[in-house]
């Protein structure tokens, strides 16, 4: 089985100038070495069930930008519901990869409801009404979808199933949430010349 650091850095090479969202755990270490020129780029350690729902909110925002969720299986489980707000709004410019290793790996590794062989995210989101929603188990599968769908101006949803094996000798980063945020928002700024957080006023 595919792991998820092969994985992106597969994706990671397809990347320039995308805005990505990511989840917390693992894959924060490994996106950040996998993708070292997408870090400005990475809005990282966003709660679970709330990646693919800022990914869109910036889609919309940015409409002539490319955006990228990097979510979980168990992240999109708790929030089922985005499927259904993504396909009514059908953002052109979102991808979501929804990296599937079956299991809650942040907190030791109990079980998702993808585990049970019977729960196919991928299938529930073309029951919600995503056309573009595949399940991937191997490498090359992972890249032709990868290029596919930055390819095309459509929405896609990708889950890639992957093993729970982690990355440890990679680099750790070591920026908190609050850091990560000033980052991503500075970038999106001179990216797009705009002012988003403007300077504090003094009274």
């Amino acid at each position: 089985m595919m792991t998820r650091y092969d994985c992106m850095t597969v994706l990671a090479g397809k990347l320039k100038d995308e805005l990505v969202i990511l989840s917390l755990g693992a894959s924060v270490d490994e996106w950040y070495n996998a993708a070292p020129h997408m870090r400005n780029g990475s809005l990282f350690q966003q709660q679970l069930g709330c990646v693919t729902p800022e990914a869109f909110g910036l889609a919309v925002g940015l409409p002539h930008r490319r955006i990228v969720a990097l979510d979980t299986d168990g992240g999109m489980l708790f929030n089922l519901g985005i499927l259904a707000t993504l396909a009514n709004e059908r953002p052109q410019n979102l991808l979501v990869v929804v990296w599937d290793n079956e299991c809650y790996q942040s907190i030791g590794g109990p079980p998702t409801h993808t585990a049970s062989g019977i729960v196919d995210l991928a299938a529930i989101a073309r029951g919600a009404g995503i056309e573009r929603a595949y399940a991937v188990h191997d490498l090359d599968e992972f890249n032709h979808r990868c290029d596919d769908a930055l390819a095309t101006q459509a929405l896609t949803v990708i889950v890639a199933k992957v093993d729970k094996q982690v990355r440890r000798d990679i680099k750790r980063k070591h920026s908190d949430g609050r850091e990560d945020k000033y980052i991503f928002v500075r970038h999106v700024e001179a990216t797009e010349g705009v002012v988003i957080m403007g300077p504090s006023e003094h009274n």
